[in-house]
């Protein structure tokens, strides 16, 4: 039956919420533990992220610690968070013991350091136990902070055959056979090993005569963001970490790398909406107001300086009143055009394609941004002299404005990513509230100023 439901996919209802619940009500614990059997962790984890914190207790508590250690990796972070704040120290080392070391370290990272030592003091396991203190030193956002450090490793050294019996023994403790790693006498990575090599090869053979000799790696204290390029560069499933001295010191699978691109392009696009913090929807009015309002503000401002532009040319406004009719066109193409600009650039930074000179890049979004802006004003040009009565010379004054507030605003758009990438800023900032302001109001002081400059006023 279990490997039956392998090939369906999961779907939560209200009836299967409804029928745990009733479980847990009954404390039909017999029927519970054959229920959700059934399923794999990460639906198990879905079904809890819908029961209040007790019930959530009550299964995490009923199932063996090897389902519950998935289970918590796969809840929502604020959900296991609660969870754990209701487990003693012996009962979240119990399940730490199950998962690999960057999963487990992972867990005891969302812990206060005094609630750390409490849990890692109650993990019986003394290689673990010292592996995952480890991983706790490194910054999360580093490669060390990433990797774990379950892996297979062989001396270039030893013989085929002695390899094959040490590789089963290795092999136990990891999930995932994704590589295996060569290592000097001093522990440094000098290759990797094909597994067809392996047992093509005679059993005298030595593995330094088979083993390749090309191999990428990581820095350990590289960040999270560059080893997700170079694996996504060069389409591994894993990737070696070392130190400074090229020793060997654990492995970064894809399952953790997709995590990162996920969260990376969860925050980019927050910041790109102008929310300031990591929030989600569920969170608290005053969480979701402390990320949104900042931006809001800079909105707000941005707002009166187009009003405070528009106001000093009131003398203007009394003599060309059809001017003010088009402010909000200029507003909204300035805005849209710097917009696109940027988010293709934020986009290119993220991927690590946007290279070369910027000066060229520059003059290849002006000339993009001339063509852009003299087809948009081939159409408002007959629209506004014909539909709206618009004096043939204000019609001209509109366009030429219109053409310029789209140029300067695709090089602005493209200009401020690029800088802000090499302060070492999140472009992605760029692509927000940032861009649409400033160019709202860049965009009404150059209509102005070149309606100034044509009708004279």
């Amino acid at each position: 039956m279990s490997e039956e439901r392998e090939h369906i996919q999961f779907e939560l209802t209200d009836e299967l919420i409804e029928q745990v619940e009733q479980l847990i009500e009954e404390q039909n614990n017999k029927e519970l533990r054959k229920l959700l059997k059934e399923f794999h962790y990460a639906d198990i984890a879905e079904i809890l992220d819908e029961l209040d914190l007790d019930e959530a207790i009550y299964v995490i508590k009923l199932l063996d610690s090897e389902t519950t250690s998935d289970v918590l990796m796969e809840l929502d972070e604020d959900n296991r968070e609660k969870v754990l704040k209701n487990l003693s120290a012996k009962e979240i080392a119990e399940e730490i013991e199950e998962l690999d070391t960057d999963d487990a370290a992972d867990i005891l990272a969302e812990l206060s350091e005094e609630r750390q030592q409490e849990v890692i003091s109650n993990i019986e396991d003394e290689e673990h136990k010292a592996e995952i203190t480890e991983l706790l030193a490194y910054d999360e956002d580093t490669a060390g902070g990433l990797m774990a450090k379950e892996l297979v490793k062989v001396y270039a050294t030893w013989t085929v055959a002695g390899c094959l019996r040490r590789i089963r023994g290795q092999a136990e403790n990891v999930t995932r056979v994704h590589s295996i790693y060569v290592v000097d006498k001093q522990e440094k990575l000098i290759g990797r090993l094909s597994l067809k090599d392996l047992i093509t090869a005679k059993s005298d053979q030595k593995i330094g005569d088979i083993y390749i000799k090309n191999v990428d790696y990581v820095h350990v204290e590289e960040d999270v963001e560059e080893v997700a390029k170079v694996m996504q560069k060069y389409d591994l499933e894993a990737i070696p970490v070392v130190d400074d001295n090229q020793i060997l010191l654990g492995r970064i699978t894809i399952d953790d790398i997709v995590d990162v691109i996920r969260e990376e392009a969860d925050k980019d696009y927050q910041l790109a909406a102008g929310i300031s913090q990591d929030v989600e929807a569920d969170d608290t009015i005053f969480e979701l107001t402390k990320a949104r309002l900042p931006w809001l503000l800079i909105g707000m401002f941005g707002g009166l300086g187009a009003a405070t532009i528009i106001s000093g040319f009131q003398t203007a406004m009394e003599k060309y009143t059809i001017l003010l009719s088009f402010v909000p066109l200029i507003q909204a193409t300035a805005g849209n055009v710097g917009v696109q600009s940027s988010a293709i650039v934020v986009q290119g930074l993220a991927n690590d394609t946007v290279k070369g000179k910027i000066v060229r890049r520059l003059f290849k979004e002006f000339l993009l941004g001339l063509v852009n802006g003299v087809g948009i004003a081939m159409i408002v040009l007959p629209i506004s002299h014909f539909f709206f009565g618009t004096p043939y010379l204000v019609s001209i004054t509109i366009c030429v404005a219109l053409i310029t507030v789209i140029v300067i605003a695709a090089l602005v758009g493209t200009f401020i990513p690029i800088f802000l990438d090499k302060r070492g800023v999140d472009p992605a900032v760029a692509t927000g509230p940032f861009i649409t302001t400033s160019n709202d109001i860049f965009g009404i002081l150059i209509y102005f100023l070149i309606a100034k400059m044509i009708l004279g006023f």
